[in-house]
């Protein structure tokens, strides 16, 4: 999949230089770029240097970087791909996104050479779509069992819009980049999170909004279970201290797929990242601390199912802003336990703001919160 990564600082000199080398060493050569929120005015630039040297080149923004040590939010990731895979960059989704997105995937199938098996439709979703799940689902209908489905949600931590997904032409909004990765390209995405015992209904909302559980408002449930479960007063005031520690799980058929509350009304609806469709079965979550967290030997037990060897061979890691903001200066040590129990010769990534996969039981795309991605090449 990935012939080189390196984390770079934002130095044109410096990027041409290895760009240079690269395109030496493998001709057809593309980059996908894994840039920083506080180092995206840079992307003119990168473009510029990038069409000089007629180098195909994608992009997307994160709230920070992931490093073997944690999180940094300088230079940028420079994951180099020995021949660009096929690809493409669907700008500004609105009512007619679901089609937009459909078509642009299935020309790029549709000019794609097979090379036997199925290939993996990894997405980067501008995390200010609210329906991410919807279009996966409908994209699932009208592309079937052609690929797998995989992928993260980029742009600002602060959930405000910027222009987050690029490449050497345009930078774009609200919008998603995809491309097809080989058969052979294993994602593996866990969260970790026990369950509560209470079980509630979202019985009115849309999209990412909840107005209603239990046929009363949303913000008023949500006080109430957090103080009958884990003693817990909430209030409008101390709402974003607690929120991302005590998620909702939507409950499915095979899972608990996590949403965090972001933000409130002033009529009590909450708002979370990733949809919860009227009439779900709902579950309060407690996240759980580092100590007592099974996320990472969860991942590490599917590879070996997988007979994935990951031992010195460099892993691709999306972590969740939500997560991190969770365990705190504990989401760094995780990553290093990634890296220590996996024994990856490095750890390449960024925080995500939002993380699927596929079922693989029943071939549909999951829309998760808090959760790692894995990438195995």
């Amino acid at each position: 999949m990935f012939s080189s990564q390196k984390l770079a600082p934002i130095e044109t000199a410096v990027i041409d230089g290895i760009l240079r080398e690269w395109k030496g060493r493998w001709p057809q050569m593309g980059v996908m770029m894994l840039l920083p929120e506080a180092e995206r005015q840079c992307i003119p630039a990168m473009q510029v240097l990038f069409s000089a040297q007629k180098i195909p080149l994608l992009g997307a923004v994160f709230p920070a970087l992931v490093t073997d040590d944690g999180f940094v939010t300088a230079g940028a990731w420079l994951l180099c791909f020995e021949r660009m895979p096929s690809s493409f960059v669907v700008a500004d989704m609105g009512e007619a996104g679901s089609a937009k997105l459909e078509q642009a995937a299935a020309a790029m199938l549709d000019r794609t050479v097979a090379d036997g098996g199925t290939p993996t439709l990894f997405m980067i979703f501008d995390a200010m779509i609210p329906n991410v799940a919807t279009l996966l689902h409908e994209l699932r209908g009208d592309l079937g069992a052609r690929v797998e489905y995989a992928g993260v949600n980029a742009g600002s931590e602060t959930f405000q819009p910027i222009p987050c997904l690029f490449d050497a032409e345009k930078s774009v909004s609200n919008g998603v980049l995809g491309m097809l990765l080989p058969e052979e390209t294993l994602v593996v995405v866990r969260h970790g999170y026990p369950v509560s015992k209470k079980i509630m209904m979202a019985t009115s909302g849309e999209g990412n909004r909840i107005d209603t559980i239990n046929h009363r408002v949303a913000f008023e449930v949500y006080q109430d279970v957090m103080n009958a479960e884990y003693g817990i007063t909430l209030t409008r005031e101390n709402f974003y201290e607690f929120a991302v520690h005590f998620p909702f799980g939507v409950v499915t058929a095979l899972d608990v797929l996590v949403r965090i509350p972001v933000g409130f009304n002033d009529d009590g609806s909450l708002y979370c990242v990733g949809e919860v469709p009227d009439c779900s079965l709902l579950r309060l979550l407690k996240a759980p601390d580092f100590q007592t967290s099974a996320c990472v030997s969860e991942i590490v037990r599917s590879l070996k199912v997988a007979k994935r060897r990951v031992r010195a061979q460099p892993l691709l890691t999306f972590y969740c802003a939500g997560r991190r903001m969770h365990f705190g200066d504990d989401a760094g040590r995780e990553v290093m336990q990634l890296r220590y129990l996996t024994e990856a010769s490095v750890i390449f990534g960024a925080l995500s703001l939002g993380e699927f996969d596929q079922d693989k039981e029943l071939g549909f795309p999951r829309f998760h919160n808090a959760a790692l991605v894995c990438v195995s090449q």
